[in-house]
């Protein structure tokens, strides 16, 4: 087990350094473009494949990383350089997490390359959860996978929204109902591989921020599925259903659904990403705080504006160590006892919202415009809080977890 450190090794250092040179010299000067394009930022991807960070191979690597540290690290620099450009790119990696999380080995090695393809043909991926009436409440889930035994296939009906790369990906993931009387622990994932009949893209969603990225419906009309595009496994599948059916008897024990173990191991990610978005924002602030000029001197002379960009180190730096502790725990199987990965997400995505509301007030009126890109990373910040669990949902899961009692 790696010991817990604060202090990126050298090898973490060179990587960081590496995707730093790429958000700044890549990301950024594409970042207003693609924002207003509203589209994928297809050429971007295209470069990071080139130069090996939209890969498995580096995907892995941080992944694995036995400090815990790799992921973090990386999506703090990507986002840092633009927060649509760069889910855009990592956007895929939340499918890869589902399948590492449900799949078994012959499913990650199978699907996962499928995923992203290669520096020739770049390929993505979506991982398909929510639905029109189950957002938060994936109870009420109503995608339904039903089993035709003579053929071994999985049928799946029903509609996803709010998937990134919806539609457009080359893997879809999809989270279905497979036993409803258990609410959510009746849950299972499926692989929709490539070109399967019957999966199509619905409304494309025109948003508020990360426009460069991709966000639609998903719809499913008798898609047909192997049996071995369940994850898991049949048997698997079958074994859990079973303890979910005892443990409902016994009282309702908590029991995982497939669409929770995948959020689990991807909010401390989605708070680093969040830490990125308001640590470029700060940095602007800062900059423009010890050049801008009023009444004789820099506007950082002036308390006001110097205890707040004190304030937002202080947030940011905060955030950071919450994500990396949840980080670490996670990568040496330290349970989630007081659910410090909901708390890395709260905090970094409220952090975020803050800090960007707050460079804009520094800014003034150059910060409401479009000339300077803190109103961008503003308009980005707002997603942290609500996608992959909501700052009310992961309240609610901390509390609930304090209490000891079950999260549905």
């Amino acid at each position: 087990m790696a010991e817990f450190t604060m202090e990126l090794n050298d090898e973490q250092k060179e990587v960081q350094d590496w995707l730093h040179g790429f958000a700044a010299d890549v990301i950024r000067p594409a970042a207003a473009e693609w924002d207003e394009r509203e589209e994928t930022p297809w050429p971007v991807i295209q470069e990071a494949a080139k130069v090996g960070i939209y890969s498995l191979d580096f995907y892995a690597q941080q992944y694995f990383d036995p400090t815990g540290l790799g992921i973090p690290m990386a999506m703090e620099e990507l986002f840092w350089g633009d927060a649509g450009i760069a889910l855009s790119i990592v956007g895929t990696g939340l499918a890869a997490v589902g399948v590492l999380a449900n799949g078994t080995e012959e499913q990650i090695g199978t699907w996962i390359p499928q995923m992203y393809g290669d520096a020739g043909d770049v390929k993505v991926a979506a991982f398909c959860s929510s639905e029109p009436d189950a957002g938060s409440d994936v109870a009420s889930m109503r995608t339904r996978a039903v089993y035709d035994e003579a053929k071994d296939e999985w049928v799946l009906n029903g509609t996803k929204t709010w998937a990134t790369n919806g539609g457009i990906a080359n893997v879809h993931v999809v989270v279905a109902v497979v036993d409803a009387e258990l609410g959510s622990k009746g849950h299972a994932s499926f692989i929709i591989p490539p070109h399967t009949p019957g999966l199509s893209q619905g409304q494309k969603f025109k948003k508020h921020g990360i426009r460069a990225s991709h966000t639609a419906e998903v719809v499913l009309e008798d898609v047909r599925v192997p049996g071995s595009c369940l994850l898991g496994g049949k048997e698997k599948l079958d074994e859990r259903l079973a303890r979910a059916r005892e443990r409902a008897k016994a009282g309702g024990e908590r029991v995982k659904n497939a669409a929770m173990a995948t959020f689990e191991a991807s909010r401390p990610a989605v708070g680093a990403m969040a830490v990125g978005t308001a640590r470029a924002a700060y940095e602007v602030a800062l900059d423009y705080a010890k050049t801008r000029e009023q009444f004789g001197r820099p506007i950082i002379d002036n308390q006001g504006v110097a205890f707040q960009l004190a304030d937002m180190r202080t947030s940011i730096d905060a955030a950071r160590l919450l994500v990396w502790r949840a980080s670490w725990m996670a990568v040496n199987g330290k349970p989630f006892t007081a659910a410090e990965g909901s708390m890395s997400k709260l905090f970094a995505s409220e952090t975020a919202k803050k800090v960007t509301a707050e460079a804009i007030q520094i800014l003034g009126g150059n910060g409401y415009t479009r000339e300077y890109p803190v109103e961008r990373m503003h308009r980005d910040a707002a997603i942290y809080t609500i996608f992959e669990g909501t700052s009310e949902i992961q309240r609610l899961v901390i509390a609930r977890t304090l209490a000891g009692m079950p999260i549905r």
